[in-house]
């Protein structure tokens, strides 16, 4: 697979996600509370999510089918996942920021996704490089 259609693959994967996210579950009576709690709740019961994750669920998938259609670089798109990505994987396993300072919920199963997500973009934006085309003779 080539980073144009890893692009294309996470992007239909993130509007789905954002999609899905506004029909929770409610969230365990434990759960971290936050400041922007509209639509708090739980994706496939497991997956902490708010409407504002969902829109940022969107973001991130409507910018991959950008970066799909070649309106930017794709190898662009998957850094800026991994970065972002990976990041939020930190922020999820310390417990001050596990709420994105009461914004985001981001424990849970959702570090573990986080992480798969990044590591997978960070390959495809910083270690797989395009076909070398042939050139014609």
């Amino acid at each position: 697979m080539n980073t144009r259609t890893f692009a294309l693959i996470l992007g239909v994967a993130f509007l789905l996600a954002g999609v899905a996210g506004f029909f929770p579950t409610p969230v365990p009576p434990d759960a971290p509370p936050l400041t922007m709690d509209h639509g708090y709740g739980m994706a496939l019961g497991t997956l902490p999510i708010n409407t504002l994750h969902n829109v940022v669920h969107l973001l991130f998938g409507v910018l991959g089918l950008a970066a799909y259609a070649g309106m930017f670089s794709a190898r662009l798109y998957a850094q800026l996942v991994a970065v972002s990505y990976l990041l939020l994987m930190v922020m999820g396993l310390l417990p001050a920021t596990q709420t994105t300072f009461g914004l985001i919920p981001i424990y849970g199963a959702d570090v573990v996704l986080h992480a798969a997500i990044g590591l997978a973009a960070a390959y495809y934006g910083f270690v797989a490089r395009a076909p070398v085309m042939a050139r014609p003779v």
